[in-house]
């Protein structure tokens, strides 16, 4: 953390600011100044995502912004040096050697952030016609390929289902019950017996895509462009994926905040411009189980922190509950 506590110094910064703020998850430090954010990647390496050299560090520092210019016009801005000169550490170039990278963002003002305007009663139908337009149109250009298409077979995504049951299993009688976790895994494997041609005819109406792959409503900005940022850079196979489980993400994401007339004006507005495809129904419910219980599964991986406090703890033992509890509703 050394080098953290030398970046929270203004003067360690590229850009003039009064006063920084670190956020930190699991797989990054955030450090907030006044007009500029500067993200730098944990050195950790969880299997399906892998930052434990200073090369892949760099490497993914750059596909981050590459990928997101996709979607947030000019928010990403560059990757920038983390230098040691001997004595402290500064962002940016000509002080001395490089020991991480940080991508340089412009900050994004956090009230208009989508999960901000809906919590602050602000979220209207234009709101959501403008978000379905930009997400429709992106969907519809994301690149496609014969190599894309292999992700949307059912067993290439019952990789991340197994996954998730696997990392789950831990936290029955935690933040899951017993029961719900062997009825969402029942329900799962059934649904790849008896819907398996779904999946099939997705792949052959191109609705496999290169996607955004964690959409929800904190990567929303509702200014005039609507910047949707932070995807998922760092794991092809969260990405690669059917745009239905991508759109259901934010649909699952209003749902469980109580937004249920929301997120019908959104699917309905998405739809008719992407056109959907054929038997979309049964194959959306599968993913917003399938997104609700990541959401479940990424909460519960805060209790390993042996340095959490007891009212975080509660705070996201109860969060979890109620991500595998919509699951478990959806299968209802």
């Amino acid at each position: 953390m050394t080098f953290i506590n030398d970046l929270m110094n203004p003067e360690a910064l590229p850009d003039p600011t009064e006063k920084t703020s670190l956020v930190q998850t699991h797989i990054s430090f955030v450090i907030i100044a006044d007009s500029f954010v500067y993200k730098i990647k944990k050195a950790v390496n969880f299997g399906f995502l892998d930052f434990s050299t200073l090369e892949k560090r760099r490497y993914y520092c750059q596909r981050e912004i590459d990928l997101n210019r996709r979607l947030s016009d000019d928010l990403y801005i560059d990757v920038l040096p983390v230098c040691f000169d001997g004595t402290r550490h500064r962002i940016g170039e000509g002080w001395g050697k490089p020991v991480d990278y940080a991508v340089k963002m412009k900050r994004i003002p956090e009230n208009l952030l989508m999960r901000s305007v809906f919590e602050n009663g602000l979220l209207t139908n234009e709101h959501l016609k403008r978000i379905s337009r930009k997400l429709a149109h992106f969907h519809l250009n994301a690149a496609h390929s014969d190599e894309i298409d292999k992700f949307g077979l059912p067993e290439s995504f019952k990789i991340n289902t197994d996954e998730n049951f696997q990392q789950t299993e831990k936290y029955q009688g935690i933040t899951i019950g017993e029961k719900d976790f062997r009825d969402i895994k029942q329900w799962t494997d059934d649904f790849y017996r008896s819907k398996e041609q779904i999946f099939h005819e997705r792949i052959k109406g191109k609705m496999i895509r290169d996607c955004h792959g964690d959409l929800h409503m904190e990567h929303i900005c509702l200014t005039d462009s609507v910047p949707i940022f932070d995807c998922i850079e760092f794991n092809e196979r969260f990405r690669y994926t059917d745009t239905l489980a991508d759109i259901a993400f934010l649909l699952m994401d209003l749902e469980y905040r109580g937004g249920m007339e929301f997120a019908s004006v959104l699917w309905r507005n998405y739809k008719d411009i992407s056109g959907g495809g054929d038997n979309t129904d049964a194959l959306l419910n599968f993913y917003k189980v399938y997104r609700a219980y990541v959401r479940g599964k990424v909460i519960s991986f805060q209790l390993d922190d042996q340095n959490i406090d007891q009212g975080k703890k509660e705070e996201a033992i109860s969060a979890a509950e109620r991500y595998f509890r919509l699951a478990r509703e959806y299968i209802a």
